[in-house]
């Protein structure tokens, strides 16, 4: 049986850097060929960063990365590396427009592709089969889908190609791997980071490893790109499902593994299969095998906090933020966000502002100063209560524009020091609060990125929690106040206002909304779960008049099924039927 040594890099590309992207593949290919590694292989569109959106519309960007790709083959070479077979994902074009029936819209005039690399070259390339079209992706009207399945034939294996969606559907290119008697399937990914996500995806690459009968090796990109991340979590499965190897989850990581894969055999090909046969490359003298590394999961308060930093970092980092800022009411929402970016770019960065009102308690206060000093970021406070008196005065405000004026107030005060300083500003609201409008547009709802926007109120204390205990144990102080935890939350825009003067408790509110958003279920369903009919239906009425709120909300991490955005598609102006 013969023997490859096999290396996964999960990258971390930023999206149109198309050199800085390549040094990367460079710098891996030289650390992968240093391991004795005979194959490389890089995530989806790992070239151009992931996903390009509507830049598939456009011919210059197109025209770019496809000769990027043909000189990073140079490169390789150059720098010594030319013996090495490299798959790497990018996208490719412009072609000529296609409408091949009704799989893809007429306009479009790219690729999703896989090209291998090797002696200077491109030496073969694969065109992604299956187009996604719901969640997050609308692959389905920006590319030209491939028709063939590539088999590469290297050191008496056969190693066929398949990109991230081509793996989920049945039939199609995955269904001819095993006819075409592959000893190896390279799966490249851009999987986007679901809470539970893992549940889903290690089980379809188990289940294709036998369906197939072959070694399945997935490599998925990991980063932040605006509202997505991408969790890595790169794996390796032999034949009958059992992992060989794995990498960690939400960090950059070369994962070399060795295999024994099945010899290529002379099996005839369908039609729709093309093989080819790479170099045989210099002769090497036997290598001492290597020990697998298979990298634990971490359980799933983690994992999502893991999630969150990752995203926030790199929405700071390459669009080369600064510093970040936002307002510390000393509640659990502004307290798990400001401990989120001391994780995510260091205390250093981070501007808390605490912002009093004549209705702020005492506790509010001396919350966010613990707050602060628990995790040593920059900290000032603004008074507003002399700025919200003339608006009163001169406009006659009262009862509940009082209260939104004194929200605004503090959203004007961020964004001041925001345009004076460089910082940008984060939006500390929770996905129950946007769910039913409790965000005050222009208020407290103002900033570019919102760190909590996918997080239900019970998981935001879930994570507040889980991130003292983590504190704990590893002997640290732990960031949150825990007055910042235990006491009722409120928005303190009149005196002794709780949440629940108007709302249900926060438990029952996000069942309900886990019903009617993620799960999609009508209003007498929810209600045959057991829940108040009067309540589902002023709480989902609720949902459906907030749509022109969170229309204009910053973005932030999705870390669930269907997260506000992309995810969910509603219409503003909408009567339901009753």
């Amino acid at each position: 049986m013969p023997r490859l040594r096999l290396a996964l890099a999960q990258t971390n590309p930023v999206l149109g850097d198309l050199e800085g992207n390549s040094r990367e593949i460079i710098r891996l290919t030289r650390e992968a060929a240093a391991a004795g590694s005979d194959l490389v292989a890089f995530g989806e569109m790992a070239i151009s960063g992931y996903p390009i959106e509507d830049l598939a519309l456009r011919p210059s960007f197109l025209g770019a990365a496809h000769e990027r790709v043909h000189h990073l083959a140079k490169e390789l070479a150059e720098a010594g590396l030319g013996d090495v077979p490299v798959i790497v994902g990018h996208p490719d074009g412009p072609f000529e427009p296609r409408l091949l029936g009704t799989s893809n819209a007429p306009t479009a005039i790219a690729q999703n592709a896989a090209s291998v690399l090797q002696g200077g070259r491109v030496v073969a390339r694969y065109a992604k089969h299956h187009l996604p079209n719901y969640s997050v992706f609308d692959e389905y009207r920006i590319f030209i889908p491939g028709d063939e399945l590539l088999v590469i034939r290297m050191k008496g294996v056969d190693v066929a190609l398949l990109i991230c969606e081509d793996l989920w559907r049945d039939g199609g290119p995955v269904g001819r791997v095993l006819s075409a008697d592959a000893g190896l399937l390279v799966v490249i990914n851009g999987s986007p980071y679901e809470r539970d996500k893992d549940e889903v995806r290690l089980p379809l690459v188990t289940r294709r490893a036998t369906e197939t009968d072959t070694i399945v090796a997935y490599v998925n990109l990991v980063g932040g790109q605006d509202d997505l991340v991408f969790d890595g979590d790169s794996v390796v499965v032999d034949r009958d499902g059992g992992i060989l190897a794995r990498a960690p989850q939400f960090r950059e990581h070369l994962l070399v593994v060795d295999l024994e894969p099945e010899a290529a055999t002379d099996a005839q090909l369908p039609d729709d299969v093309r093989r080819i046969e790479l170099s045989p490359g210099a002769v090497e003298a036997e290598k001492p095998a290597i020990a697998a590394d298979v990298a634990a999961l971490p359980d799933d308060r983690q994992q999502i906090w893991n999630a969150i930093v990752l995203g926030l970092r790199d929405y700071v980092e390459k669009n080369r933020f600064p510093s970040v800022i936002l307002g510390l009411s000393g509640g659990i929402d502004s307290a798990v966000c400001a401990a989120l970016a001391a994780d995510a770019i260091g205390a250093d960065r981070v501007f808390g502002v605490s912002m009093p009102s004549r209705w702020s308690s005492d506790h509010s206060r001396s919350d966010a100063d613990d707050l602060a000093e628990r995790l040593g970021l920059h900290y000032r406070t603004e008074a507003i209560a002399d700025l919200v008196i003339p608006f009163e005065n001169q406009l006659g405000l009262t009862d509940i524009a009082a209260e939104n004026l004194q929200a605004r107030t503090r959203g004007v005060i961020l964004m001041g020091l925001s345009n004076q300083e460089g910082h940008l500003v984060l939006t500390t609201g929770n996905k129950s609060e946007l769910a039913v409008g409790y965000s005050t547009i222009y208020g407290d709802s103002v900033g570019g990125f919102a760190p909590l926007k996918d997080v239900p109120k019970m998981l935001v204390w879930e994570l507040a929690r889980w991130r003292n205990a983590h504190a704990e144990a590893l002997g640290e102080t732990p960031p949150i106040p825990e007055n910042s935890i235990s006491k009722p939350p409120s928005a303190e825009l009149r005196p002794g206002q709780t949440d629940q003067d108007s709302l249900p408790d926060y438990e029952v509110l996000d069942a309900i909304l886990e019903a009617y958003i993620n799960g999609g279920l009508s209003i007498a369903d929810i209600v045959g779960l057991g829940f108040d009919e009067a309540t589902v239906q002023r709480i989902t009425t609720l949902v459906d008049r907030a749509e022109w709120k969170r229309r204009q909300s910053a973005i932030g991490p999705k870390i669930s099924r269907t997260a506000f955005g992309r995810d969910r598609r509603l219409p503003i102006t909408y009567r339901p039927a009753l």
